[in-house]
């Protein structure tokens, strides 16, 4: 399976460009999705962080009190990487899992930290949506209802945009209108499509 990897900053419009392959009929794995899915209730991640962090992480109706524990985190930054510890081999084990499974000519996979988390071994390409920064804390500000200083915040964990527009083998802008992304996504998608036959009548 060819799998192209697909990241950028917050507010960059990631799941507007992946909306859009799944319109051309491309499968997507997104990699925020299956951080949910693995701890939801039942599973064995939410356990093991309840084991781990205590009973305050559960909420009433047994799910994960993720607003609790996200401000824990950002209070205590020792813990990000237990939880981490955690639920991170079995995001990898279900995102393979999906990978393998995926039917379209090719598949993305959606991930905030491709790079930082070396998901980078399970894609042969790797896309980046590039926004400038100040375009970043408005869109997200906007988007998600949270001040400046926190979304600062989370951009300061993620790798610095300079570095990503190095790794990356493809960029495209998203600094105006959605047609102007697309544009750019359409010919991106079509070269997808040939490296992807070729590599499979390899």
């Amino acid at each position: 399976m060819y799998v192209i990897g697909l990241t950028g900053g917050i507010g960059s419009g990631k799941t507007v460009a992946s909306d859009w392959f799944t319109k051309q009929g491309i499968q997507v794995v997104d990699a925020d999705v299956v951080a949910r899915e693995v701890v939801q209730v039942g599973q064995p991640a939410l356990l093991h962080i309840q084991q781990q962090f205590g009973d305050w992480v559960i909420l009433e109706n047994g799910e994960l009190n993720r607003r609790a524990l996200r401000e824990y985190i950002f209070q205590h930054p020792e813990a990000k990487k237990t939880l981490e510890n955690i639920t991170h081999p079995m995001i990898r084990q279900s995102i393979i899992q999906q990978l393998q499974t995926a039917a379209s000519p090719y598949v993305i996979l959606v991930s905030p930290l491709l790079f930082e988390t070396g998901q980078t071994h399970l894609t042969q390409r790797n896309l980046l949506i590039d926004t400038p920064e100040h375009l970043q804390l408005h869109r997200a500000t906007q988007r998600d209802q949270i001040s400046h200083q926190h979304i600062q915040t989370i951009m300061s964990h993620q790798m610095p945009r300079e570095e990503k527009q190095q790794r990356a083998d493809d960029i495209v802008v998203n600094d105006g209108e959605l047609v102007h992304l697309y544009a750019q996504l359409e010919p991106l998608h079509q070269q997808y499509l040939n490296y992807a036959k070729k590599t499979a009548s390899m």
